[in-house]
């Protein structure tokens, strides 16, 4: 495993590693990001079909800006489909991870319906045990360690926490596999479970609808078309979209901008690097 470097871009001073071979745990993909250059780093941070957990282990902290207000995070846990907000962080080392709604609901012990739509402190969920991994990470030599350090953190969450009901998680699954072009009319007939009971536990367990939770899937592979140089009249006809209009809909849903203003968001383009799968939590 090596640091990147990305050039000529608004990543360039970015540092981004990956772990050199896929993590064993189910549901848990990581990267470890160091940003430095000479003045503080403004993002738009911008949802993923997978509850982010950003721990910082360089002694500074997140100021993040979104719809409640403005607040200072040393670590941060974001649900499914929070709305996009501002960050600012100057000279941040942290480790990023992304679970599946899967293995967060295992990882967090708590259905993530608590969790819909909302950014909080990791101390909240965790309590002293964030600040004890935040110390190991800041003591660790190298990323290896660090990537290390997350795998031995999670594993007893992810044997003890509570099970995903099988309907549901083969619902995830499935408009996951389908990028988020499957019928959740057809998905809640195949259960066996009535309309009511599906949109009921899934949404307690995932964290949002299945209606939503295809909408964000599939704006999810479309935002990164549109990051490679897909023209948004392409991606949209590619990716389940009524039309142009119904793309751009979902983007500004999703991102508060354009298409085009998207496709170059610092959030966004790192991602090519630090996610090559484009998020294999999912």
């Amino acid at each position: 495993m090596r640091p990147v470097r990305r050039e000529a871009d608004s990543t360039a001073a970015w540092e981004i590693a990956r772990p050199s071979r896929a993590t064993a745990l189910p549901g848990v993909d990581m990267a470890g990001f160091r940003i430095g250059g000479d003045s503080p780093t403004e993002l738009r941070a911008i949802p993923h079909p997978a509850v982010t957990v950003a721990v910082e282990f360089g002694d500074r902290s997140f100021d993040v800006h979104g719809e409640t207000g403005r607040t200072r995070l040393k670590s941060l846990a974001a649900g499914l489909a929070f709305s996009a907000f501002q960050v600012r962080a100057d000279g941040v080392e942290c480790v990023q991870i992304r679970l599946s709604p899967l293995a967060a609901h295992h990882v967090l012990g708590f259905p993530l319906g608590e969790l819909r739509g909302r950014v909080v402190a990791l101390d909240d969920l965790w309590g002293r045990d964030t600040s004890r991994l935040r110390e190991r990470l800041h003591h660790a030599r190298t990323w290896p360690e660090r990537f290390a350090l997350i795998d031995t953190e999670l594993f007893p969450r992810l044997q003890a926490g509570r099970p995903v009901d099988p309907e549901v998680a083969w619902a995830w699954r499935r408009i996951v596999a389908s990028r988020g072009r499957a019928r959740v009319s057809d998905l809640t007939a195949r259960t066996g479970w009535s309309r009511q009971r599906m949109w009921s536990r899934f949404g307690s367990q995932i964290g949002l609808t299945p209606k939503r939770a295809a909408m964000l899937v599939r704006f999810d592979h479309a935002v990164h078309r549109l990051v490679r140089g897909h023209t948004p009249a392409r991606v949209a006809a590619d990716g389940g979209y009524a039309d142009q209009s119904h793309l751009h809909h979902d983007v500004r849903a999703f991102t508060g901008t354009t298409p085009a203003a998207a496709a170059n968001e610092p959030w966004l383009t790192a991602d090519d690097t630090a996610w090559p799968a484009h998020g294999g939590a999912a």
